[in-house]
């Protein structure tokens, strides 16, 4: 059953991906604009999207810091008025290190919660008026497989992934009748910068790239939970049903920690 409307034809479709300099945002773009969307890409570093940009006719960067409410809002005005609407709006934005409370480090755990989770919120506070007004348009926010149960070595990356996915069921429940749709991605190891860090087997590691294709072909399903590989990911979901007595003795014998 389709939880959203289904999203089949990205032809002029204005897309705004806040996180897009590399990894999953910037495969995202690259698919997004094969397709004739009009695509909007934003991060902190400005090279990367001038170098997307020129080499994308059409599409538009716009250098920006999710921590920072005003440059967001800043930001939407300026693509309402130049396009008049936003068909879609995705949270790509993400910071990553490995954290474990034997070595907490609250500098580091702060800034995973204000890049992942409150970059969230100044995203929501500059497009939701936006998508309120047009009645229509999706919002998409990036999680991650890490927020479905606690993980070693996720001690501050894991919590603002599991608050992006309960933030997700919160909106879908307040925007659905309003025609907007709501998703949520839920991707496993994806070969990125952030992921390439680690140290530990990734099981099932995909490319940024397949991870776009998976997400578009989510979307055009009208799904709410988008996950891949479900090879992986399946096993992960389940996880979340598992007995404590059950769960925490077989997460130390899969990773050892």
């Amino acid at each position: 059953m389709s939880l959203n409307p289904r999203i089949s034809g990205w032809q002029g479709q204005v897309v705004w991906l806040v996180g897009a300099s590399s990894g999953i945002g910037r495969a995202l773009a690259e698919r997004l604009h094969a397709a004739g969307s009009v695509v909007v890409c934003s991060a902190r570093n400005e090279v990367p999207l001038n170098e997307f940009v020129a080499r994308h006719p059409g599409s538009q960067g716009i250098a920006l810091d999710v921590t920072d409410r005003d440059s967001l809002q800043a930001a939407a005005q300026t693509l309402v008025a130049r396009h008049g609407r936003l068909d879609m709006v995705v949270f790509c934005a993400g910071h990553y290190r490995a954290a474990r409370a034997t070595a907490f480090d609250l500098v580091d755990a702060l800034r995973h919660d204000q890049i992942n989770y409150v970059g969230a919120l100044h995203l929501l506070d500059a497009v939701l008026p936006v998508l309120l007004r047009q009645r229509g348009g999706h919002l998409s926010l990036v999680s991650s497989v890490a927020g479905y149960r606690g993980l070693p070595n996720s001690l501050a990356y894991g919590p603002t992934k599991a608050a992006l996915i309960n933030l997700a069921e919160c909106l879908y429940c307040d925007l659905h009748a309003r025609g907007i749709g709501v998703s949520v991605v839920c991707p496993g190891f994806v070969d990125t910068p952030l992921v390439q860090q680690n140290e530990h087997a990734m099981p099932a590691l995909i490319s940024a790239d397949e991870a776009a294709r998976q997400m578009l072909a989510g979307w055009a399903a009208g799904d709410f939970s988008l996950h891949f590989p479900k090879r992986f990911t399946r096993w992960m979901r389940a996880a979340r049903y598992l007995p404590d007595a059950l769960y925490f003795p077989a997460v130390r014998r899969v990773t050892g920690l």
